[in-house]
């Protein structure tokens, strides 16, 4: 029996993005769905799961993106996976990285808010974690995101214990409203104690 396919929304796919999305020349896949409704979303659009998204399986996918493979090997570039939240769909880019192969460079933008599953998928196929905390502190996480972080921290050390927190960059920002600089260093700290060290601090416009 053959295995099954998996398909996911996908919201844009976007080209020739440098250096913004991860190492060398990239294209952005947004894929729809989330299970955030964070107050400052950068991408609501693809909340509104009544929307008629297209549906893409890896072998579609691959076809619309294999376009700017010679972009990809020459710059060390590859496909930037977004959302929503991409690690919902950790199956399909498993998939994906089975017809793309190893040379492409694989990244994946995510809240790390899903079940510890997806994450153990995504481990042996992807290059790089860019993962938004919010905030480490659980009050201030779930007023701003409307969910609670102990998925995120359950991820985070898994992805410590087996090894990927070098490949791992974390994004802290300063959320107006939410959290002050104090609040930013704290959780730094905490992530710090965790094994991590490559931090972002920013400030999300309102």
């Amino acid at each position: 029996m053959d295995k099954p396919v998996h398909t996911a929304p996908v919201a844009a796919i976007a080209r020739h993005r440098l250096t913004t999305d991860g190492q060398g020349v990239t294209t952005l896949v947004a894929f729809a769905g989330c299970p955030l409704r964070c107050r400052y979303c950068l991408n609501p659009h693809t909340l509104d799961t009544e929307q008629a998204w297209p549906l893409y399986d890896a072998q579609r996918l691959y076809d619309a993106v294999r376009i700017d493979a010679l972009y990809f090997l020459a710059t060390q570039g590859g496909i930037t996976f977004v959302g929503g939240e991409p690690a919902l769909r950790s199956g399909l880019i498993a998939e994906f990285r089975a017809l793309c192969g190893t040379e492409w460079r694989l990244s994946v933008e995510t809240s790390l808010n899903v079940a510890g599953e997806h994450i153990e998928a995504l481990l042996p196929v992807v290059d790089e974690f860019i993962i938004d905390i919010k905030d480490m502190d659980p009050e201030i996480y779930r007023s701003y995101t409307g969910r609670p972080n102990d998925r995120v921290i359950d991820n985070l050390r898994r992805i410590a214990r087996q090894g990927y927190a070098d490949r791992t960059q974390l994004r802290i920002p300063l959320i107006p409203q939410y959290n002050e600089m104090e609040a930013v260093e704290r959780s730094i700290g905490h992530l710090r104690s965790l094994g991590f060290s490559h931090f972002d601090r920013f400030t999300y416009r309102t």
